[in-house]
């Protein structure tokens, strides 16, 4: 039957019973479980219909039709159990892209093999692919880490980053869109590749050619493999020609990890007032 808004019901009873007084106006309407962080958007329409990006947001998809005069509306004198019912009408038929973009506390922002997805398995119980060769990650992943008074924030393993991503190059800006709802940024800086202040530039300079001002959000520089000759090396010359404070660590042997922790925790006390209120 057709139930309040034209939305479907079924009635499961057992065989023989009898369904009396039956209120569709009683039955909710359809409603679809997704994840927080997913869009909705009209095909013909650039705008974003919807963003459910807290948990127990609603967004009403299409309007069901106005609901049929049931078989207790005819009774009359003649007729104490009539048997005719009318159908409600039609409701609304849309149809939605749906997209969803990964929601985290954290971002990982690199370029291919700079250590974020060792740096994940280091930090939370998420298990990324790890391999000496790029691109091993290919959809983003997220890790949670819990300190000791409980409270649990959430970081985001995003795939390395190329030159030109920010004008759809490769997989272009299918990477972009998930850094987009990272509250802060922790830019993972190879320290064993040569002027590796160029990687923070560069890095930079995609994220803001994407969206701008993106790179101005509370952000951290994480300088992966110390535990390298050459990444020391790097890491001294990198600190003389800024003022910035860099955080030394080796993901794989997991050196100064709990300074980056520290400091994570420390950004999002800061500014976990003026999130909330986004």
């Amino acid at each position: 039957m057709r139930g309040f808004y034209g939305s479907e019901i079924c009635i499961c009873r057992i065989l023989g019973s009898y369904c009396e007084q039956f209120n569709s106006l009683q039955i909710l309407v359809s409603r679809l479980q997704v994840p927080v962080g997913t869009l909705f958007r009209r095909p013909s329409e650039e705008t974003i219909s919807a963003d459910l990006k807290r948990p127990g947001d609603i967004f009403l998809a299409a309007r069901g039709g106005a609901g049929g005069r049931g078989n207790q509306f005819f009774v009359c004198n003649e007729n104490r159990a009539p048997l005719c019912a009318e159908f409600g009408g039609l409701g609304e038929l849309k149809q939605y892209d749906v997209e969803l973009r990964v929601m985290a506390h954290a971002g990982l922002v690199g370029f291919p093999n700079a250590g974020k997805s060792t740096l994940l398995r280091a930090i939370s119980r998420a298990r990324p692919k790890v391999a000496c060769y790029p691109f091993t990650t290919m959809n983003p992943m997220v890790g949670t880490i819990e300190y000791d008074d409980y409270e649990q924030l959430s970081v985001a393993d995003i795939p390395g980053l190329l030159p030109g991503v920010e004008d759809n190059y490769g997989v272009g800006t299918s990477f972009l869109k998930h850094i987009e709802r990272c509250l802060c940024l922790f830019y993972v800086i190879d320290l064993s590749i040569g002027e590796p202040w160029l990687q923070l530039y560069e890095l930079q300079t995609q994220l803001d050619s994407y969206k701008p001002g993106l790179s101005k959000r509370p952000y951290a520089i994480v300088g992966n493999k110390i535990d390298l000759e050459m990444s020391r090396k790097n890491l001294a010359e990198f600190n003389a020609r800024t003022d910035l404070r860099i955080i030394s660590i080796s993901a794989k042997n997991r050196l100064n990890l709990d300074e980056l922790l520290i400091y994570f925790r420390q950004l999002y006390d800061k500014h976990k007032l003026e999130w909330q209120n986004e």
